[in-house]
């Protein structure tokens, strides 16, 4: 999985440093047409920025800056002559950065991995919607919060997803913790980072922005988001042969359902199907059936891989939208619920207990 990949990229950067005493990230890169112009490194506390560094750039326009570690993902930028470019650090990598002088924020290019160029992806589609429908409907457009719905699902504890949902364009900010959709994408943002960054200091904040513009009676906890007992909610979507297949359906027709939140394509899916698949063998002629929602970028992907499993699979695309993630207060893929007689039962966090949970149930 994509989170795996770099979270072992960054096990083996924090190893480097070790043995180097280095621990430091750096960002360098070619500024054209910026000769003896000064250009700032500045990071943020609360949404104050203040500056680390600066460099004057020659008439090549390289520059090469480095900064200690600070042990968790932070969000940075370049400042020059009025205009920021933005780049997120996780560990100790280098980021490499290519603009010029007169378009220093609008036209660029940022490489080094995969969080700075998904972040320049959220900020070119972010400024193509603002070009195009204008800075004031950035809150309302569905089309984009949809993208960046997508972005933030690929990897829902990264800093680029906090990016997101702090973003602001000429002090519009996309999106508002006091509209009730906009707020279950920053609660399954705060539950994914409990989950998975519970030590980084952006999870209280982001906890605390979520639990305070929550209705009162449904806040189950001040300190913790946790996940609730939901009822059944209906999911409708279509499978790998064209079928519309209904989740309370499956439920309706048999004993116990698993309803599934997946994405193939991910390193771990065949292991995690596997696990299904045991679970699967011993009681699906007792009554058990999956509902397996797959939420894969590559829809062509998905099939090729759906066709191959006996239970339920059905695809949520980019069209779908987050919807069905978040009534079910999902923060993470993969995700997995027992369905019994009809409602909710209980949701699995450690698929190695799978089998044993949906045997309480026959």
């Amino acid at each position: 999985m994509k989170k795996i990949q770099l979270y072992i990229a960054a096990l083996a950067a924090a190893a480097v440093a070790a043995c180097s005493g280095s621990g430091k990230w750096t960002v360098s890169g070619q500024i054209d047409g910026a000769e003896g112009q000064t250009m700032v490194l500045e990071a943020s506390t609360n949404g104050r920025w203040y500056p680390l560094d600066s460099v004057t750039l020659p008439s090549n326009g390289k520059f090469s800056i480095s900064h200690q570690a600070i042990g968790y993902p932070d969000i940075y930028r370049l400042r020059l002559d009025g205009k920021s470019l933005y780049f997120p650090i996780d560990s100790i990598e280098s980021v490499n950065v290519v603009s010029k002088a007169d378009a220093f924020d609008v036209d660029y290019t940022i490489t080094g991995s995969p969080a700075a160029e998904m972040l320049m992806d959220v900020d070119r589609r972010v400024m193509k919607a603002a070009a195009e429908r204008g800075v004031a409907k950035l809150p309302t457009d569905t089309a984009l919060k949809r993208e960046l719905g997508q972005l933030m699902l690929s990897d829902p504890a990264g800093i680029v997803s906090y990016y997101i949902l702090n973003k602001k364009v000429d002090g519009v900010a996309l999106y508002n913790p006091g509209d009730k959709f906009d707020n279950r994408v920053i609660g399954a943002v705060a539950n994914a980072f409990s989950t998975m960054r519970p030590n980084d200091p952006r999870t209280q904040l982001l906890k605390s922005l979520f639990l305070s513009n929550r209705p009162r009676m449904a806040t189950t906890s001040a300190d913790t988001i946790s996940a609730v007992e939901v009822p059944l909610l209906e999911i409708s979507l279509y499978d790998n042969t064209g079928k519309q297949q209904s989740l309370r359906q499956a439920a309706a027709d048999n004993k116990v359902v698993i309803l599934d939140f997946t994405v193939y394509g991910a390193e771990a899916s065949p292991v995690y199907n596997a696990e299904l698949n045991k679970a699967y063998q011993r009681y699906h002629n007792s009554g058990l059936e999956i509902y397996q929602i797959g939420f894969d970028d590559n829809e062509y992907q998905w099939r090729q891989a759906a066709k191959n499993l006996p239970w339920i699979t059905v695809y949520n695309s980019a069209t779908d939208g987050l919807d069905n993630l978040l009534r079910y207060n999902v923060g993470s893929l993969p995700a997995a619920f027992i369905i019994a007689n009809g409602e909710i039962a209980e949701r699995i966090t450690d698929l190695s207990t799978l089998p044993a949970r949906v045997g309480r149930y026959f």
